[in-house]
Order: C-alpha cells, then structure tokens, then sequence
C-alpha cells in the first residue's frame, strides 16, 4: 500500500507522514470512498500534556472521525492505550453529538504473532 514512499528501508515516522501528506489523493484512494483528510500531527491537550495524532480523517459516509497513529516499528501493546486516548479524547472535543464514535487505524512496521 505505500510503495509510493521509495525505497523498503525502514522509515522514520514523520517520513511516512510527510509522504503521506505529499501523496495524499493517492493514499485517500487507497482508504476507499468517503474519507476527508482533517489534519496531521493534530494537537491535542490532555492534564496539561500535550499530545499529537498523526493523522486525523473524517470519514463521511460513517460520520465519524478517523484516528490514523503511524509506528515505524514494531508493534507495542502500549500502542493501543495511546490510540485509544486520542479515540476518546476526539470524541470528548471534536465529535459532534450526531456523530459515530471515533475510530482507530494503528498502522506498524510489522507485527508480532505472538504479542496481540
């Protein structure tokens, strides 16, 4: 899916967004019908931290935003728990009352079987 980035050297994760970014009618294609790109490195500020999603979409035939958090490693099980405070922190600010819950798109170099 990101043969458009270049080389299969591993990437750091601002490489891979700002690829993304440079590519993104072509990576919205590849998402599929209904997705309208909101931001990258979106801010956000929790307890006073702050916090910054890769990648925010709203996805307009769901009617809900999406979550996209790139790891230029392997997969972390903290990984999800970061996800899914960005998930419930967009729903706390962002998310209208109309709309679906906020969905979360973890995307990492490779997986481990093992480790879910």
């Amino acid at each position: 899916m990101f043969d458009f980035i270049g080389t299969a050297q591993a990437r750091r994760e601002t490489e891979v967004v700002r690829a993304l970014i440079d590519h993104m009618e072509k990576f919205l294609l590849e998402l599929g019908q209904g997705f309208a790109f909101v931001g990258r490195q979106v801010h956000l500020e929790v307890g006073g931290d702050d916090f910054y999603i890769d990648l925010l979409f709203y996805h307009l035939k769901l009617r809900c935003y999406i979550v996209v958090e790139l790891k230029a490693r392997d997969f972390q099980p903290g990984d999800v728990s970061q996800l899914n405070m960005y998930q419930n922190v967009v729903n706390d600010i962002l998310r209208h009352p109309d709309d679906k819950p906020t969905i979360g798109l973890l995307l990492v170099s490779s997986k481990n079987r093992t480790v879910k």
